[in-house]
């Protein structure tokens, strides 16, 4: 088990209140130990990157949606897998389109993961409990 990932926070790109409240529930039902950041557009997403540049601990993962105001979820995914020091942190995508375009363009672009949300919250909490499972506990990333 990687430990020091439960410490790292989880950056959730989301601009619907009720998946951003959906989402938040359902890590703690999962009680997921990693801190939960919101960014609610795409431009707050990347306001993230001075940050990191400054020494704030990069997230463990990024679950991203992708029909954000401001800037689409697809151009945040390029500017944080284009930068060299931010295109090892894992970006799921985490979104309601199942355009087979957006799939494509989205691990074009780099992510690592795109699930579709569900809408029952129990299906949801088990997404969550995997995405937590695999991202957070199994994996390991390149320090």
């Amino acid at each position: 088990m990687n430990t020091n990932d439960t410490t790292r926070p989880i950056l959730l790109v989301e601009d619907n209140p009720m998946d951003v409240d959906l989402t938040l529930r359902a890590f703690k039902k999962s009680k997921v130990a990693n801190p939960i950041q919101v960014a609610r557009n795409g431009e707050e997403a990347l306001a993230f990157l001075p940050r990191w540049l400054a020494g704030e601990p990069l997230p463990a993962i990024i679950l991203l949606d992708l029909k954000l105001p401001k800037i689409h979820g697809l151009d945040v995914l390029r500017q944080i897998k284009s930068h060299p020091q931010f295109a090892v942190i894992p970006i799921i995508v985490l979104t309601s389109s199942q355009e087979d375009a957006e799939v494509k363009t989205a691990y074009q672009l780099g992510a690592n993961s795109y699930i579709v949300k569900p809408v029952n919250f129990e299906k949801f909490l088990e997404v969550v409990s995997q995405i937590e499972m695999y991202w957070i506990l199994l994996n390991t990333p390149p320090r």
